[in-house]
């Protein structure tokens, strides 16, 4: 099975260098290339790196690269490393008459902290895009979302279902 994995940015990306004055953030290479490699995977896949941005600084233009991107590309299965602040506005984005297996996974400490959920994020968007229907999820907190179903919530940070 071939899987495009897409870099954008975000948390699982972050790297903290030791500057002159401190620690500052910076979104560094992709995450998933490390996790992939730990865990031994038996799949062909591509990675690309789009954009190394935190989520709030993305744009609409980034989004429509982003869309474009997804509909030129060979790969029906994709997996998108993301900021969890705007992911699931990007989601929804690109879930407009979408025909392929899209999966938008983030973390909320960056895959190079101990205690990381990286892994485990990857770990379950791997699954879920091998495995759903053609259209577009979120991972999350060991749960599978859609993105017109779901909301981070501000007190905890944790994604849920909108429930009506």
């Amino acid at each position: 099975m071939n899987i495009l994995f897409v870099q954008t940015g975000g948390t699982i990306d972050k790297a903290y260098p030791k500057s002159n004055k401190g620690y500052a953030f910076e979104i560094h290479d992709a995450a998933f290339n490390r996790i992939l490699s730990r865990g031994q995977v038996d799949f062909e896949y591509e990675s690309l790196c789009l954009f190394r941005k935190d989520s709030t600084e993305l744009t609409a233009e980034d989004r429509i690269q982003l869309k474009k991107k997804i509909e030129e590309s060979s790969f029906n299965r994709i997996v998108i490393t993301h900021g969890s602040d705007t992911m699931i506005e990007t989601a929804q984005f690109v879930a407009e008459r979408c025909q392929k297996t899209i999966v938008f996974t983030a973390a909320f400490l960056p895959e190079a902290f101990r205690g990381s959920d990286a892994d485990f994020n990857l770990g379950m968007a791997v699954a879920v895009v091998q495995v759903n229907e053609p259209g577009v999820y979120i991972v999350m907190n060991g749960q599978v979302f859609v993105p017109s179903n779901c909301k981070k919530n501000e007190e905890n940070g944790k994604f849920e279902k909108i429930y009506e």
